[in-house]
């Protein structure tokens, strides 16, 4: 179902994010949509939709988005992943390319691997995982670090580093209009990350101690990281800023409990990537999505100065990210995206204890606008679909 059939519907998703955003109540509070593929297959089963995997040319699944739309969905992603073009000189002996099968996808569209004969993959970036299963599914973990081993910064130049032409920004115009041809939705873009992606490639013990110890080792990749991203960034608004809402990147520096780094060290090695990143955005008049996990409040007075306008992905159990005090603080100057709990409330409460928190987080963080339900993440694989479905009433979302 799609805005214009909804009876409800007096404001197109799109507008509705943007009237949220500007911090007015809309017409009822928008949602969002993020699952672990799993969870996305169990909706599939439960609307009676039939599934096929996607050719490697189509750039979303449509029957992912099909599921997007029957929970009325405001917001759609578009993702700097999807229009990779590496040279066939990346790919490792045996390897083929693979857009679907990462774990890691929560939302339709693909994400470019290079899958290895023995299972593993590896993504742009490098990043080196292996699949280890659950009792409800399975996730991607780190097989190995390509610049654990690396002792100084001509170590680091010698890494083959994912490079702007690897990417080819043509399609992305026809590939919105396939996606919302009437421009109805809100569409984010993502780009990608920066000290998360930065210690993937190093290891995290090796890059934390690095922090410390020998700055100038994660100084050299996360600003390789920073002048990819920023020229990607710069490249995809170039043809179609026109039809992009919103930028979206994300770096976890904190942990459910407290920050992973200083302060300090955030200042001086890690906001200064992020700002560069922000900055394109700003130049092309689009406001900007961060997504961090856990314990982010020390941090928000500098991220809504550097320009942050939606932050994701508020986890109330948190310290200092309880969403009165968020509200109270800091809801006239920033929006919030997320915040129904993936650890207790959708795995193991009731329906009707996730219809409840639906319904405080929109009473709390919906008033006056300035909020888009969603998860604390991911919606994990040992979620009832029923407690899916209880989130997404459409009659929480109203606030009077």
């Amino acid at each position: 179902m799609t805005e214009t059939n909804s009876p409800r519907a007096t404001i197109t998703a799109r507008q509705r994010i943007q009237t949220a955003l500007q911090h007015r109540e809309p017409d009822r509070t928008p949602v969002d949509v993020l699952m672990t593929p799993e969870v996305w297959h169990k909706l599939i089963q439960h609307f009676g939709l039939e599934w096929r995997k996607p050719s490697d040319e189509q750039f979303f699944d449509p029957v992912w988005e099909q599921v997007a739309a029957r929970l009325e969905s405001d917001m759609r992603l578009l993702s700097y992943d999807q229009f990779c073009n590496p040279p066939e000189s990346i790919l490792r002996p045996g390897a083929r390319v693979e857009w679907w099968d990462a774990l890691t996808r929560s939302t339709p569209n693909r994400m470019w691997r290079q899958q290895l004969p023995g299972g593993d993959s590896i993504d742009i970036w490098g990043h080196h995982y292996r699949v280890v299963e659950n009792p409800t599914g399975a996730y991607e973990e780190f097989a190995t670090y390509p610049l654990a081993n690396a002792t100084m910064v001509n170590d680091l130049k010698q890494f083959i580093w994912a490079e702007p032409d690897w990417w080819d920004w043509t399609p992305l115009p026809q590939v919105i209009r396939a996606l919302d041809p009437a421009r109805e939705l809100f569409l984010r873009f993502r780009i990608g990350s920066i000290f998360e992606q930065a210690w993937q490639i190093r290891g995290m013990q090796e890059f934390l101690m690095d922090l410390a110890s020998q700055p100038e080792i994660p100084i050299y990749i996360m600003e390789r990281l920073t002048e990819t991203h920023v020229e990607n960034l710069e490249r995809a608004l170039r043809v179609a800023a026109a039809d992009l809402d919103m930028i979206y990147f994300y770096d976890d520096v904190a942990t459910a409990r407290s920050l992973m780094i200083s302060p300090q060290m955030w200042r001086a090695m890690v906001k200064p990537c992020h700002e560069k990143i922000i900055a394109v955005a700003k130049k092309y008049n689009k406001p900007v999505m961060y997504h961090c996990d856990g314990a982010i409040a020390a941090l928000i007075p500098e991220l809504i100065e550097m320009g942050i306008d939606l932050l994701n992905p508020i986890q109330p159990d948190s310290p200092g990210m309880e969403c009165e005090r968020l509200k109270r603080d800091f809801g006239a100057r920033l929006s919030f995206h997320g915040g129904i709990d993936i650890i207790q409330t959708l795995p193991r409460g009731t329906p009707d204890e996730v219809r409840a928190e639906a319904r405080a987080r929109v009473q709390i963080l919906g008033q006056d606008g300035g909020y888009v339900m969603a998860s604390s993440h991911h919606i994990q694989s040992d979620t009832p679909v029923e407690n899916i479905l209880a989130m997404y009433e459409p009659a929480l979302r109203y606030r009077k």
